[in-house]
């Protein structure tokens, strides 16, 4: 079984028990849920770079690369960088994440925030709305075209934008995107987690282009911005290479500041 899967079936297990806590009503009566939204997209699509800076403590493949980091600390450092917005990892079994640190982000930034979970049951999208999420991540190796499509009309009924990830071009054409918002090319390989970037350079041209796009994964480099920005992309998500230096908020300011010098 790959680790996707195994991660799905923990994640059913989850919800299960999460909803025997807390109803959906109940989630709906929190401060949050009321919230106006900020636009991923146009974050994205208003910041000369478009760079989404994440705050993950761990991964499957690097299972420790900041365990004790404050989600606030990283989110006031990542507004003040410059960045276009913020991607919260919440899963805590495989990441080192919760739903705390979203909430956590959101009363210390005005930044667009997503909820960067493993998300295949609308509940989950209740709880992304109710803990400050302004956007949330489908990943669609994970759901077949209907789970995609219930789930986006879902997000975009209660306000929030859609991010949809995919790792090739089978994925893309099979996903519904009438309510997304913004495709993602993840260049890793979810089976042995290699990198390659050449994944979002023969993707780009097959991405609708009503569609925000972003690269996700791998990318450090200026040369490598340059390059996807060529090849259409919008933004980049760039989930290790700030949370590896001591300051992530403050390697993130370096890093744009040195880009648009």
């Amino acid at each position: 079984m790959s680790i996707l899967a195994q991660i799905v079936i923990d994640q059913r297990k989850e919800i299960a028990l999460k909803k025997k806590m807390m109803s959906q009503a109940q989630l709906q009566s929190m401060p949050h849920y009321n919230r106006k939204t900020i636009s991923f997209a146009e974050g994205i699509r208003q910041t000369s770079m478009g760079i989404v800076a994440e705050h993950k403590r761990r991964s499957p493949s690097k299972p420790q690369i900041k365990l004790h980091s404050r989600a606030a600390a990283v989110a006031t450092g990542y507004e003040q960088a410059g960045v276009a917005a913020m991607s919260v990892l919440t899963n805590g079994q495989y990441f080192g994440g919760s739903l705390e640190d979203l909430l956590l982000a959101r009363a210390a930034c005005n930044l667009p925030l997503l909820r960067k979970e493993f998300i295949v049951d609308d509940y989950q999208i209740h709880e992304a709305k109710a803990y400050g999420a302004d956007a949330i991540l489908l990943i669609k190796a994970c759901l077949n075209a209907e789970e995609t499509g219930q789930l986006t009309k879902t997000a975009k009924e209660i306000g929030l934008d859609v991010l949809l990830e995919v790792h090739n071009l089978e994925e893309l054409t099979q996903a519904p995107l009438t309510y997304v918002d913004v495709v993602g090319v993840n260049n890793r390989n979810l089976k042995d987690f290699s990198v390659d970037l050449n994944t979002s350079l023969a993707l780009a041209k097959h991405i609708p282009n009503d569609k925000v796009k972003i690269s996700e994964s791998g990318i450090s480099s200026y040369d490598a911005i340059e390059k996807l920005s060529k090849a259409g992309f919008d933004g980049f998500l760039m989930g290790e290479h700030f949370m590896l230096q001591d300051n992530p908020g403050e390697a993130a300011q370096n890093f744009i500041q040195s880009y648009s010098s």
